[in-house]
């Protein structure tokens, strides 16, 4: 399988960005992002958003980020799966300060976003994802050095049906801009394997 960055799209193209077939470069815009309503009780949604769409109930997308140049709180970028403003996946590293940053990741199902967030050290400067689907279920996973991966998050989404679209987004939520660098863009055969525990309830209709 073969991630073609001829077939992405843009949700929202950014002012500056540089596309080849194994890089994609993002320079972000200040007051932008993706979040809806909880806690903050604020609607964004104008992040650049670069995807491309599929039908395959089965896959991983491995992608390497590079953000050498985020320097401002909650600049950030990463893997996302956007189907529309209120229901969407991003996995990705917000910078705080100079101590540090946090990896996570944003569900958001029907309007309502939730953030699951670990800290890491703001040394980090670059993180791979592999973002995985089974069905209307997902995978978040990142690496430090694309061999080894570790589950940052499985969840639902509830209009993941069909055709989806997939891909990376970069933002700067505050008066901030950085460039936010894309490579190592891999499509494959789900990697995430099935369960191979407790069975489904007998009256699951999806395994």
């Amino acid at each position: 399988m073969k991630f073609d960055v001829t077939q992405l799209q843009w949700t929202r193209q950014p002012k500056s960005c540089v596309i080849s077939p194994g890089t994609i470069e993002i320079v972000t815009q200040p007051h932008t992002d993706l979040w809806q309503r909880t806690y903050y009780h604020f609607r964004n949604d104008n992040a650049p958003v670069l995807q491309m769409a599929t039908s395959e109930p089965f896959f991983s997308f491995v992608v390497k980020t590079d953000f050498a140049e985020s320097h401002h709180r909650f600049d950030q970028c990463g893997v996302v799966l956007y189907l529309d403003s209120e229901n969407w996946l991003k996995g990705s590293i917000e910078y705080e300060n100079e101590q540090f940053q946090h990896l996570g990741s944003v569900v958001t199902n029907h309007g309502w976003s939730d953030w699951a967030t670990t800290e890491i050290p703001a040394r980090v400067k670059s993180m791979w994802y592999r973002l995985s689907r089974r069905q209307d279920d997902f995978c978040i996973e990142c690496s430090e050095d694309g061999a080894v991966f570790h589950q940052m998050r499985v969840c639902h989404l509830h209009e993941a049906k069909g055709e989806i679209r997939f891909g990376v987004y970069a933002c700067s939520p505050e008066d901030s801009s950085f460039r936010a660098v894309f490579s190592q863009m891999e499509l494959t055969e789900c990697k995430w394997l099935a369960h191979d525990g407790q069975a489904p309830d007998a009256d699951l209709t999806n395994s």
